[in-house]
């Protein structure tokens, strides 16, 4: 793999989590979200366009795209098939944790404790997304699990928004946060989402 998931990580300060329901929707909100600033991409396995969606935004120049909503090895190998550069998922289990890192592609999966952080940490994982963010006790929980996980960094995902991901990107163990502010529903505006992504880029300077 051509990037540790501490780069791509660090290549922006939001990660957008994608929903898309038109493989024809991909590229053009794609180039929207790199011309941005926002160049790692998340598209999430929860609609049939998904994968497809995934290999045509890979066409577009400077976009990192990975898979989100990966709930089992076999969505770890369909997600790896399409071309998926990294692999997010909601929760942590032993069967998943070993075929990702097995396959050696950069994974970033879902923590909501202490526990799961334990689990991850015996797989040699040590990055995280923290979900679902703003219901797992919010800021103040990730401040507490950050304590005796020192090097643990996390990208909080989950009910966090333009205004909120400020507070979240000021924590010294955060190293990024996954929203979907930036791709708002509805009919494909990639105006919009250019200028989203744009305001998104310029949080964490």
């Amino acid at each position: 793999m051509s990037q540790s998931i501490d780069q791509i990580m660090a290549l922006a300060p939001v990660i957008p989590v994608i929903v898309i329901d038109r493989v024809e929707d991909a590229v053009p909100m794609a180039e929207a979200l790199v011309a941005g600033g926002l160049p790692v991409l998340e598209v999430t396995l929860r609609t049939p366009a998904a994968l497809d969606a995934l290999t045509a935004m890979k066409s577009v120049k400077g976009a990192i795209v990975g898979a989100g909503t990966v709930l089992d090895p076999a969505m770890l190998s369909g997600a790896i098939h399409a071309g998926a550069e990294f692999i997010v998922s909601p929760g942590l289990t032993d069967n998943l944790g070993k075929a990702a890192t097995q396959s050696g592609i950069p994974f970033l999966p879902g923590i909501a404790n202490a526990g799961d952080i334990m689990r991850g940490m015996d797989l040699g994982l040590s990055r995280f997304k923290f979900f679902p963010a703003a219901t797992s006790g919010g800021i103040p929980a990730l401040k507490a699990l950050a304590g005796p996980f020192g090097q643990a960094r996390f990208c909080p995902t989950g009910g966090i928004s333009a205004a909120t991901a400020p507070d979240w990107l000021a924590l010294d163990a955060v190293l990024c946060v996954g929203g979907s502010w930036v791709v708002p529903s509805g009919p494909l505006d990639p105006a919009r989402i250019e200028a989203l992504a744009r305001e998104a880029a310029a949080l964490k300077l």
